[in-house]
């Protein structure tokens, strides 16, 4: 007699630990697209965070500047637009931010219909696979937001005393940045797993037959 229903799912069922280490060793086998993917994205945030960390660092250093020269800074309608300007620099940011993601994760998962496939076809589980996608996605999109976002600082900061000398050094605003690190870091990981997340549902609903005659 053969073993039953539910003992044949525990089988399947894979745990988290097995789940992270295939997916591991599917980046190293696949190092060449991960590294391109590992690249789109911190690039995307490495944009998004110079842009934000400008908007919050360069009033407070040109105040700074403009104090340590007697320049009494006048307010008016020039705030204003350098205001709507950065909205609309942070905004373009986080669209870049978005729609590069978007593309490179949607490529990474779809180009692997027929891997997919093979492993519904060895048993693996719609769970599993959906668990496997979203594991490499943060693998990938923690490591690549993370260098992003140090580049994004580091440039910054560079841009800071390009623009205003070393006061852009001294007078940077680092207890404000911190916001800025984590919230650029929140963003890149949440796109990077809706990006993936989408395909890989899909890719896990499919039919195993279905599965191996993509053409992508």
């Amino acid at each position: 007699m053969g073993a039953p229903r539910g003992e044949i799912q525990r089988q399947i069922r894979l745990p988290w630990r097995k789940a992270v280490e295939i997916a591991l060793r599917s980046l190293r086998v696949r190092l060449a697209r991960s590294i391109l993917t590992l690249i789109t994205i911190m690039m995307a945030l490495a944009f998004l965070t110079t842009m934000w960390s400008q908007a919050v660092c360069e009033p407070v250093v040109r105040r700074a500047s403009l104090a340590a020269q007697g320049v009494i800074e006048s307010s008016g309608r020039t705030t204003g637009t350098a205001g709507g300007r950065l909205a609309w620099l942070l905004s373009l940011s986080l669209l870049v931010c978005l729609v590069g993601i978007s593309n490179a994760m949607l490529m990474s998962v779809m180009e692997r219909f027929r891997e997919i496939g093979t492993m519904k076809c060895l048993g693996a589980l719609d769970s599993f696979i959906l668990k496997l996608f979203l594991i490499e996605s943060f693998f990938l999109g923690a490591t690549g937001t993370l260098i992003g976002v140090a580049l994004g600082l580091s440039l910054n900061f560079l841009l800071m005393i390009k623009h205003f000398g070393e006061v852009g050094a001294t007078a940077l605003p680092w207890q404000s940045l911190w916001p800025v690190a984590a919230g650029s870091f929140a963003i890149g990981v949440g796109i990077t797993q809706a990006a993936a997340l989408y395909p890989a549902w899909k890719a896990a609903r499919m039919e195993p037959i279905a599965a191996l005659r993509v053409e992508v």
